[in-house]
C-alpha cells in the first residue's frame, strides 16, 4: 500500500511544477511530538488495510470491469464531493446526479469533471481534500494540482491509469493493500455477486453485511414491497410479526453461510424498548395493509432493533448500530434525486436510556457485540464510552461520516479513551462507496492516532513500546478481532 502523504509542496498550478504532498501532513506540529509520532506512524503504515464497513458496490468487484471515467468514479457518486460543491451553487445536474425521472443532466464526464476541477478551492481544510489528494496524486498519478486550467489534463492521465489491467477493482484491492472488505448489502439481497466472488477465491476478502433497515421501519413508502422481497428470498409469507422474525432470521442464515460478520443498522434513534407481542403483530398487520401511523412504527423499529440483539446472540453476527442522522431531508430532492446526494442531517441523539432494555437483557451476553457509532460527539464522554466502559458485550466504532475527520478522531481519542480505554474500541471504519478513497481514509486514522499516542509518551503516561503496540492493535489487530469469521 502507498504511504499517504501530506500538504501540498507543488508551486501554484499551471507553473510546471509536479504536485507532491508532504510525508508529515496530520502528524502534530509540535517538534517534540512530531519525530515521536513519525515513529508511531512508520510503524504502523503499512499495515493492511481491515475495511470491516463500508458500501462498495459488490457487484463493481464481481464484474472486475475498468472504470468507466474519472467523472463517473470519482465525483458523481460521491455525496461528500456532491454536498460541498451544491452549498456553493453548482446544481446537481451540473454534476451529473441522475434525475429520477431520467430528465436531462450533464452527461458529458469531462465537463463533469471540469465543473469539479475549477471548484477544487472549496475543499482546503476538508477531510475530502485530503483523501482526494492521496487518490489523485499517490493512486492516480495525477501531476499537476487541480485548476480549471490543469482539468483536462488530470482527466486524461486519470482516464490512461483506469485503462491499465493493474487497476481492475480485484487488482486494486491487492495494490491498496486491503486485506478484507466488507459490502453492505440488503436483507434480501440475492448474494449471488458474493457467491461468484467467493467460487473465485475471493471468498475470505469480500463479506457481506446484513442490512435490514428497510423492512425494520414500516412507515416506509416502499416498506410493504420490500417486506414482500424479504418473504420472497426468504421461502416465508410475511403475515405478522412472527413470520417476519422468521423470515429475518432465514436471510441473516443465509448471509453467515455467505460470509457476513456483521449487522448494520440506521435507525434514526437508538431506541430498543420492547413491545408486548401481540401489540406489534398487530402494527405488522396493519402495516401490510397500509395502515400505520408513525408511532407506531416507531415502536415497532425499536422492538425490532431489540430482536435484531437476540438473534445476534444466536448467530453470532456482530451487531453495528449508527444512528442519528434524519435522511432525506429536503424532501423536494428527494422527490427528484432519490437518497444519498448529501441531504442526510445529523440530530441530537440518547443513548442510555434507549439501549437500556437491551443491554439489561444482552449486555453481558457471550455471544453479543455491539458496536456503537454516532454523529452526536457530545455522546462520546457522556453516554458511550461509560457504557462501552461496563458493558462487557459494548465497543466503540471510529468517528464516523461527519466526524471522520482529523478534528473529529482526535476529539473522539480524547473523549472516550479516560473512560472506555483503547481495547474497548474497534479500530477504524471508511464508510465509503468511493473505493479508492479505503486506504486514504484509514491512513487519516493511523496518522491521528499516531499524534494522540506520541503527546502520551512525551508526556511519559506511556512507553514507546506500548504506544507502537497500541497503534498496532488499533489499526490492525482490534478490527480483526472485533468481526472474526463465522464459519
Amino acid at each position: 500500500m502507498t504511504a499517504l502523504q501530506g500538504t501540498t509542496t507543488a508551486a501554484a498550478e499551471g507553473d510546471g511544477g509536479r504536485w507532491t504532498l508532504h510525508p508529515e501532513r496530520g502528524l502534530p506540529a509540535d517538534p517534540v511530538l512530531r519525530p515521536l509520532a513519525r515513529r508511531v506512524y512508520e510503524h504502523v503504515r503499512g499495515l493492511p488495510v481491515v475495511s470491516m464497513h463500508g458500501h462498495v458496490d459488490v457487484g463493481l468487484l464481481e464484474r472486475d470491469e475498468a472504470f468507466p471515467d474519472p467523472a463517473t468514479l470519482l465525483v458523481v457518486p460521491d455525496h461528500y464531493l456532491v454536498r460541498m460543491l451544491v452549498s456553493q451553487g453548482v446544481p446537481h445536474d451540473a454534476l451529473g446526479v441522475p434525475r429520477r425521472d431520467g430528465g436531462a443532466v450533464e452527461t458529458d464526464p469531462r465537463e463533469v469533471w471540469r465543473t469539479f476541477a475549477s471548484h477544487w478551492h472549496l475543499f482546503r481544510g476538508t477531510p475530502t481534500r485530503f483523501w482526494m489528494e492521496h487518490v489523485l496524486v499517490e493512486v492516480l498519478g495525477v501531476t499537476q494540482r487541480l485548476s480549471s486550467a490543469t482539468a483536462d489534463r488530470a482527466y486524461d492521465e486519470i482516464a490512461a491509469r483506469l485503462a491499465a489491467p493493474g487497476f481492475r477493482p480485484l487488482a486494486l484491492l491487492d495494490r491498496l493493500g486491503i486485506e478484507v472488505l466488507a459490502t453492505t448489502d440488503p436483507a434480501d439481497a440475492d448474494l449471488a455477486a458474493h457467491a461468484a466472488l467467493a467460487a473465485r477465491g475471493w471468498g475470505e476478502r469480500v463479506v457481506p453485511t446484513f442490512r435490514p433497515d428497510a423492512v425494520l421501519h414500516a412507515d416506509r413508502p416502499t416498506w410493504r414491497a420490500d417486506v414482500a422481497r424479504l418473504g420472497e428470498r426468504a421461502g416465508i409469507e410475511v403475515t405478522g410479526l412472527r413470520s417476519l422474525v422468521a423470515a429475518l432470521e432465514e436471510r441473516r442464515r443465509a448471509f453467515v453461510a455467505a460470509g457476513a460478520r456483521a449487522t448494520d443498522h440506521g435507525h434514526l434513534t437508538a431506541d430498543t424498548t420492547p413491545m408486548d407481542p401481540a401489540e406489534a403483530d398487530r402494527v405488522v398487520v396493519s402495516a401490510l395493509r397500509g395502515e400505520v401511523t408513525a408511532g407506531a412504527a416507531h415502536a415497532l423499529s425499536a422492538h425490532l432493533l431489540l430482536e435484531m440483539a437476540r438473534m445476534s446472540t444466536e448467530d453470532g453476527l456482530v451487531m453495528q448500530l449508527h444512528p442519528g442522522v434524519l435522511r432525506d431531508h429536503d424532501a423536494g430532492v428527494f422527490g427528484v434525486r432519490g437518497p444519498d446526494v448529501g441531504y442526510d442531517i445529523p440530530v441530537a441523539t440518547e443513548y442510555t436510556r434507549a439501549l437500556r432494555p437491551l443491554l439489561e437483557r444482552f449486555g453481558h451476553h457471550p455471544n453479543l457485540s455491539l458496536v456503537l457509532f454516532t454523529v452526536d460527539e457530545d455522546a462520546f464522554s457522556r453516554e458511550l464510552a461509560p457504557l462501552a466502559g461496563v458493558y462487557p458485550s459494548v465497543r466503540l466504532g471510529a468517528p464516523w461520516w461527519f466526524l471522520d475527520t482529523m478534528e473529529g478522531m482526535r476529539r473522539f481519542r480524547e473523549a472516550v479513551t479516560d473512560t472506555a480505554g483503547f481495547y474497548n474500541t474497534t479500530g477504524f471504519v471508511d464508510d465509503t462507496r468511493a473505493f479508492l478513497s479505503i486506504p486514504a481514509r484509514h491512513d487519516m486514522s493511523r496518522r491521528v492516532d499516531a499524534g494522540h499516542l506520541a503527546r502520551l509518551v512525551a508526556e511519559h503516561r506511556l512507553d514507546l513500546d506500548e504506544a507502537l503496540e497500541v497503534a498496532t492493535d488499533l489499526t490492525y489487530r482490534l478490527p480483526r478481532a472485533a468481526y472474526p469469521p463465522l464459519r
